[in-house]
């Protein structure tokens, strides 16, 4: 993937469908998802009012990983959803899109996106706004630690996709997990994206979701380099 053609079709519209849905029905066979249906012609709605109206300098988010993100969020249909690490704002509406704009198929309370830099969470913000009237999908500048710590509603669903600092790096997910966990009810939903390239730095992140202590179900799912472990409580 050329990380600054984000809109760029790396292959045909059935593979990249095919791809997913295999890997939805592993996610249903694990027992991590009710079913596996969810509305193309929404998802594609969705994807074209991102090419329109989003800025996007760059993002690691591949069209089948877009896809798996809003196939999952349409599925579980999160009351309330905090996204980690959202940057510009594509990974965040790749997951409350299924709640608000032209691919909305369900009605949320809640969909928070967090970034920590200021100008990079005005920008995400700026973006949501042309696709989300309703002010439901926000992003906060803020360090997602405290966000998700102070929330004080259950999370349906958790997406990880943070850095901390140069000690942490991708290892912060487990600190933001953590600090939600005690309101995340079962059937809660946890995607942390980078399990394929940044495993090592989240060993101890991925030993927490694969113990049947913490999570009853974890599948790590590989659709291109970065992979997305997907775990619920």
């Amino acid at each position: 993937m050329d990380y600054s053609k984000p809109h760029l079709a790396l292959e045909p519209i059935e593979d990249e469908i095919a791809a997913v849905d295999a890997a939805l029905n592993a996610l249903h066979e694990a027992g991590i998802l009710p079913h596996t249906t969810y509305d193309h012609d929404k998802m594609l709605a969705h994807r074209r009012a991102v090419e329109e109206l989003f800025e996007i300098p760059w993002t690691a988010i591949t069209p089948r990983m877009q896809r798996l993100l809003y196939a999952i969020n349409a599925i579980v249909q999160p009351r309330n959803m905090i996204a980690a690490g959202v940057f510009c704002g594509n990974t965040f509406i790749s997951n409350a899109g299924a709640a608000v704009g032209p691919g909305a198929c369900y009605i949320a309370a809640n969909l928070i996106g967090v970034e920590i830099k200021p100008e990079e969470a005005a920008r995400a913000e700026r973006n949501v706004r042309r696709i989300d009237a309703t002010g439901v999908a926000r992003v906060v500048a803020a360090d997602a630690v405290d966000v998700v710590a102070q929330f004080t509603e259950p999370i349906s669903l958790l997406y990880l996709d943070a850095d901390g600092d140069r000690a942490r790096g991708k290892g912060i997910y487990l600190d933001i997990l953590e600090a939600g966990y005690s309101r995340m009810p079962a059937g809660s939903v946890v995607l942390a994206h980078n399990s394929v390239n940044c495993a090592e730095r989240l060993k101890h992140y991925l030993e927490f979701v694969r113990d049947p202590a913490h999570c009853r179900a974890s599948v790590n799912v590989i659709l291109d380099a970065e992979g997305l472990e997907v775990s619920a409580k």
